[in-house]
């Protein structure tokens, strides 16, 4: 059983997917004050949010940054609006999936599956410390430290960055990842996972890792071994 967190005000559409979700042993939980998103979220503790972005009060964007600065649990946005810059933004703000409304419920559940499956399997098995540039990089705890500062990953980050420290030096394709990550590369967009990776570049700048993930045109991405440092 997983506790859902289901962020939405359209009461018709949150009944349809409580009971929908409800039928995969999903517990939905849904939000009445829009101004309260935070209080409920403390409360119940969810293992997955789905949140709208067009809200009352705040959008989902500000609901996102206000989780963001609390938890890593994975969140995938819902979004009426056909917009390009709403998936950049969503994934930037670490969002670990966008799903475009109207939307088949079965694609839904597939990446809901997906996602809980690599996040609450992943980190059971993942490999718990690594040395990389000077740094050390926590996969159960999403974590990487360096220069006496840490920094938190997102889920999507941290995999991604174990996949490539995997195989330091040597090019990991964008069809490897994506169907390493999303587990059926139909249901992702190229364009989501060049926002995850230059997000995680960001980050790694933020403790003075540069240059530490190059790109190969046409390839897929390297991670550098790090020998010596």
């Amino acid at each position: 059983m997983f506790d859902v967190l289901l962020i939405e005000d359209d009461r018709t559409l949150f009944q349809e997917m409580q009971e929908r979700l409800s039928q995969w042993s999903y517990t939905v939980h849904g939000v009445q004050d829009f101004s309260r998103v935070m209080e409920v979220f403390t409360s119940v503790e969810p293992q997955l949010v789905i949140i709208d972005i067009q809200l009352p009060k705040f959008d989902g964007f500000h609901w996102c940054r206000m989780i963001r600065e609390h938890s890593n649990v994975p969140i995938i946005f819902l979004s009426s609006r056909d917009h390009p810059t709403d998936m950049v933004m969503s994934m930037n703000l670490g969002a670990d999936d966008f799903v475009q409304k109207p939307f088949h419920f079965e694609v839904l559940i597939a990446k809901i599956q997906a996602i809980l499956r690599r996040v609450y399997n992943y980190n059971t098995h993942a490999s718990e410390l690594q040395t990389w540039f000077g740094a050390t990089v926590d996969f159960e705890r999403g974590r990487v430290t360096a220069n006496d500062t840490s920094i938190d990953l997102t889920k999507n980050e941290s995999f991604i960055l174990k996949q490539l420290l995997e195989k330091k030096n040597k090019v990991v394709s964008r069809e490897e990842i994506i169907q390493k990550l999303w587990e059926d590369e139909r249901f992702v967009s190229d364009n989501t996972l060049t926002v995850n990776v230059n997000r995680l570049r960001r980050r790694l700048n933020e403790i003075g890792l540069e240059h530490v993930i190059e790109t190969k045109v046409g390839q897929g991405y390297t991670a550098r071994d790090g020998a010596g440092s």
